[in-house]
């Protein structure tokens, strides 16, 4: 059948009150779709996989780095450690260090851990398995 000859006979149908279904658009229910995930599935599984981990790999940078501190705070925690070290020259261990400084342990001790790869700070473990920390130069225990 040609193309005007098509067209006639939907004219055809239209006018006596017969309309054609409508075009289905090609759904998640059509065969051809799980025929292609099943055919595909060693490669479409775990790229979703490996989507999903990097996505939540992603996640747990972000909220890394959502808690660190900036420049200007640090640098006064810094100070405010430092100082409070100054009074205790043998040291602090590192609870009553969070304590007196008002500052998260977990942040603390990555701040502490800064300060001694810069040289300020040294840490020694007590025989009760806490860190004591102090200013390098004022006390404490001396590293060779």
């Amino acid at each position: 059948m040609s193309l005007p000859s098509a067209r006639i006979l939907l004219a055809a149908i239209q006018s006596q009150g017969f309309e054609p279904p409508p075009e289905r658009p090609a759904s998640s229910v059509d065969p051809n779709y799980f025929e292609l995930l099943e055919r595909n599935s060693h490669i479409i599984y775990p790229a979703l996989a490996i989507l999903v981990l990097g996505l939540v790999s992603l996640a747990i940078l972000q909220a890394a780095r959502a808690q660190e501190m900036d420049g200007a705070v640090k640098a006064e925690f810094k100070k405010l450690i430092i100082e409070e070290l100054r009074r205790f020259p043998a040291g602090l261990e590192t609870p009553l260090l969070a304590e007196s400084t008002g500052l998260e342990r977990g942040k603390l001790v990555r701040l502490l851990g800064q300060m001694e790869q810069e040289g300020l700070l040294l840490s020694h473990h007590t025989t009760k398995h806490q860190t004591v920390w102090c200013v390098k130069g004022v006390g404490g225990k001396k590293r060779y």
